[in-house]
């Protein structure tokens, strides 16, 4: 085989979803095939969607998976799938031998690294707006703190305080 030739990987993808109703979730998957399917490089050969079924310790939520054999051009695209829809399981079915050259190794090392970074810049500005929230919420509470201390003052007022205070307000 050439170094210009490129060998189709088959492989297997296990998507997990949890949720309600247990209709969405079937919806969930049979969309998440059809996107694959349209993928760069990408062939759906085969999809086993398994029925919901009844989460362990959980009332009404829900699990459901599918079984997604599919042909990727190569490892490249399995790489970009793998980090799009995050796969439960990936299995390699072919071919037994996997031989990358630097460049093909390149693309998928750069790949991922492209979505590590993206992923911490996720995460920084997550935390930024926690620390926003944060701050926030403990001035609104001190705030709130400071009015309900304000509001038992004035309960504490004798209702003979409270007439004298209303009979000045009504001078002004």
């Amino acid at each position: 085989m050439s170094s210009t030739e490129t060998k189709k990987i088959t492989s297997m993808f296990v998507l997990e979803v949890i949720g309600r109703p247990q209709e969405f979730l079937i919806q969930t998957l049979n969309d998440l095939v059809k996107k694959i399917g349209e993928e760069k490089g990408v062939c759906v050969k085969e999809v086993k969607i398994n029925p919901p079924i009844l989460m362990k310790d959980q009332k009404d939520f829900f699990t459901s998976f599918a079984e997604i054999e599919l042909e990727t051009e190569n490892i490249l695209y399995l790489a970009i799938l793998m980090f799009k829809y995050m796969p439960a399981y990936i299995e390699i079915i072919s071919p037994q031998n996997l031989s990358l050259t630097n460049n093909d190794l390149n693309d998928v090392l750069n790949e991922l690294t492209r979505r590590l970074h993206g992923y911490e810049e996720i995460v920084r500005m997550v935390q930024a707006e926690k620390i926003i929230l944060e701050r926030k919420l403990r001035e609104e509470l001190a705030s709130h703190s400071e009015n309900k201390i304000k509001a038992s003052e004035v309960k504490k007022e004798t209702p003979k305080e409270n007439s004298q205070k209303k009979k000045i307000e009504k001078k002004k």
